[in-house]
């Protein structure tokens, strides 16, 4: 089997549980002494390196320069002080090293003398029973990619979105590590697009079922409508996934289209895939966007509808209360001479008049639709 043919297949999920051949997988640090190191390891020809002890990224270094391969060390949300010395050791441009640890940036391609440092936004979906004016929807974390000629280095940000499984799956590729830290680039870019899909999905869901609300028959087969706030809600959180999306498209296309020396020619072909699967997604967030407006939008329609319903239905029983309301009126003035004030039968015709009256004025407005 070849290392292109399994490209993709590789940043997937697999069903196998990965081994641990003496240590070689064991990237869990000692709680007792906790690090921003979260793993740091030297892979040649595809194979990572056996070492008696772990490694640091300085020994690391030492023995990718005596023996070749590769370094990748993995970082999570460092300060500047615990990064000052990786990036001195690795020769980092001071621009890169401030926007891995400050954090909060778009996702973009920078191109430094020896290194590519690359920021991809990822995005993960909460679950949740209903969705709410509250509901968080997606959360969001950074993963900085240093890609130089002979390491790599990740920089985490959040508390999602590890890389140990991804790097466990790597491992049990020798084929593909062997093409160097550019193909931990790729495998991370299609492991970042690969979430945005997973979201994606699960947040179609959640719209059809704000559309389906809004849109379900109500009292009498109208719609009934739903809380803005829930809508207004998703669209925010929408808007959250479509900052990370839609700024990574152009660095894509460019790993993609234009030659890079820190880039293997037969990995780059393979982020045309990555970039294909982006594009797809950034058109789902837009639709998503743009359906979100309509459906804000003819919710308050609808409740703009219901609120002149319900005007025309006061204002159609204001009309038959007016009614008795003059006839008690005109009989309620202390006048010596009043009409019928003085026959037998006054009183009941008057009434039977007063009802009769609101009774066809009922009937013609509810056949007009106001009642």
């Amino acid at each position: 089997m070849s290392m292109i043919r399994d490209l993709r297949a590789v940043v997937r999920p697999s069903r196998t549980t990965p081994r641990k051949d003496n240590g070689a997988y064991d990237t869990t640090r000692d709680p007792a002494t906790p690090s921003v190191v979260v793993d740091c390891a030297v892979y040649r020809d595809g194979v990572r390196v056996q070492t008696q002890a772990p490694l640091s990224p300085r020994e690391a270094m030492r023995l990718v320069r005596r023996d070749g391969g590769f370094a990748w060390i993995g970082l999570h949300e460092p300060t500047e002080a615990e990064f000052a010395g990786i990036a001195r050791e690795f020769g980092l441009h001071p621009l890169a090293v401030e926007d891995a640890v400050q954090a909060h940036q778009r996702p973009k391609l920078e191109r430094y003398d020896d290194s590519l440092f690359t920021v991809f936004k990822t995005i993960h979906y909460v679950d949740h029973d209903r969705l709410t004016a509250n509901s968080e929807v997606v959360e969001s974390g950074e993963v900085m990619c240093f890609t130089g000629r002979d390491f790599f280095i990740t920089v985490r940000h959040g508390g999602k979105g590890s890389l140990r499984t991804l790097r466990h799956r790597l491992q049990d590729e020798p084929e593909l590590l062997a093409k160097g830290p550019s193909a931990v680039l790729h495998a991370i870019a299609d492991h970042v697009v690969d979430g945005y899909i997973a979201v994606a999905d699960a947040v179609q869901d959640d719209i059809d079922e704000v559309e389906t609300e809004v849109f379900s028959p109500g009292r009498k087969g109208t719609p009934r409508g739903t809380d803005a706030g829930r809508i207004y809600q998703l669209k925010r959180e929408v808007l959250e996934f479509k900052r990370a999306v839609a700024p990574l498209l152009r660095p894509m296309q460019l790993l993609s289209e234009r030659p890079m020396r820190l880039i293997d020619p037969d990995i780059q072909k393979y982020f045309r895939d990555v970039a294909d699967h982006l594009a797809r997604v950034n058109e789902q967030v837009v639709g998503f966007d743009e359906l979100l407006n309509s459906i804000l939008q003819a919710n308050l329609a609808q409740a703009s509808v219901a609120q002149n319903e319900d005007m025309r239905k006061i204002t159609a029983w204001a009309a038959i209360i007016a009614v008795p309301t003059m006839v008690c009126g005109v009989y309620g003035m202390n006048f010596t001479y009043m009409p019928e004030l003085h026959w037998k039968y006054g009183y009941p015709a008057i009434m039977g008049i007063t009802v009769a009256i609101c009774a066809g004025i009922h009937r013609m407005l509810k056949r007009n639709g106001w009642l």
